[in-house]
């Protein structure tokens, strides 16, 4: 070998040593700012599909029960379900609220909701896991008795929910949280305004009657009744005029309307509210003690006691700047709702 070969070959050597060398160091220091990134179990995370990404094993056949019991509730928890399984009061479905299973935007998604339990509720004035949170809704929004925290039910359901949030970045968790914004100003909530809006926006699902309309094979409701005794209790967050505009607005009509193009004005979707909030539903017993601490209680709330003087139908039906501008004077407390 030559001595101009010689020389080019350690100069090659050379460079694929120092590169070599950049690489470790970038791969080091990498590592320190994002170890991640050099997690083998780590995902980008997205919206799962039970339908495509189960899981393998127990955990996903859990996880496809969770998915279930949500979905088709009336079967598994509720009224059509066998004896010692019917924990449900109504044939309402989790996700007739929580809606495409609790993975919609705007519509109290599920997801991220294991991240943020447990936390302190004002209703219990306490802190709450996740499935005291379960058990709230299945005793108001579904007119029910709580489940056995350590049920097979409650834990399917919980694991869906995790399975949902697995891998979620800390950015992400509230993207997905709540319903969407209304703003009250002062207006009056007005039931027959809201039936004018009800007619032509909801009827064709929900029906006149507002006893909405079954699937096919009569297992659950397509559109879910928005009064009368197979409809939330007057103890639910949505009997509060100003929760349900919220979740009108970011989703009715439905198909049409989502959290970032509604349909409905903060107004329409207050009077429309009032309008289904203004007829008969079952009856909660023992919602006087709810909010133990009172100045806590949404503004909105139906029913009494109330830590002020306002009556019952303006907590009912407004107008609530009022009630909003007493509390922040009196208490230092912002109401939204």
């Amino acid at each position: 070998m030559d001595t101009r070969k010689a020389i080019a070959l350690l100069v090659q050597a050379s460079l694929i040593l120092v590169m070599s060398i950049i690489l470790v160091v970038a791969a080091v220091l990498t590592y320190y700012v994002e170890p991640a990134l050099f997690d083998k179990d780590n995902e980008i995370w997205y919206v799962r599909d039970v339908a495509t990404d189960l899981p393998d094993g127990a955990h996903g056949k859990q996880v496809k029960y969770g998915h279930l019991l949500v979905s088709e509730t009336p079967t598994w928890l509720g009224p059509q379900a066998l004896e010692g399984f019917q924990f449900t009061g109504n044939n309402l479905s989790c996700s007739s609220c929580h809606l495409e299973a609790g993975t919609k935007r705007g519509a109290a998604s599920w997801i991220g909701a294991t991240k943020r339990y447990p936390q302190f509720r004002g209703r219990e004035n306490n802190m709450v896991t996740i499935a005291d949170r379960i058990n709230g809704c299945v005793e108001r929004s579904m007119n029910g008795m709580a489940l056995p925290v350590d049920s097979k039910q409650m834990m399917a359901i919980v694991a869906y929910m995790e399975w949902l949030d697995a891998g979620i970045p800390k950015d992400t968790v509230g993207y997905f949280t709540g319903l969407g914004e209304v703003s009250y100003a002062r207006i009056k909530a007005d039931p027959i305004q809201g039936k004018t809006i009800y007619t032509s926006e909801c009827l064709v699902c929900h029906g006149a009657d507002g006893a909405g309309v079954w699937k096919s094979d009569s297992s659950a409701y397509q559109y879910p009744p928005l009064w009368g005794q197979d409809s939330y209790n007057h103890g639910a967050g949505m009997h509060r005029v100003l929760t349900a505009a919220q979740f009108i607005k970011a989703n009715m009509p439905w198909g049409v309307a989502t959290i970032d193009n509604p349909k409905l004005t903060d107004a329409e979707a207050i009077h429309v509210a009032a309008y289904i909030n203004s007829f008969e539903r079952p009856v909660k017993t023992d919602v006087q003690n709810d909010f133990p601490e009172l100045t806590l209680k949404p503004m909105s709330t139906p029913y009494g006691p109330w830590a002020d003087d306002f009556s019952a139908d303006q907590h009912k039906y407004g107008p609530f700047q009022p009630i909003a501008d007493y509390y922040l004077t009196t208490y230092g407390i912002t109401k939204t709702k």
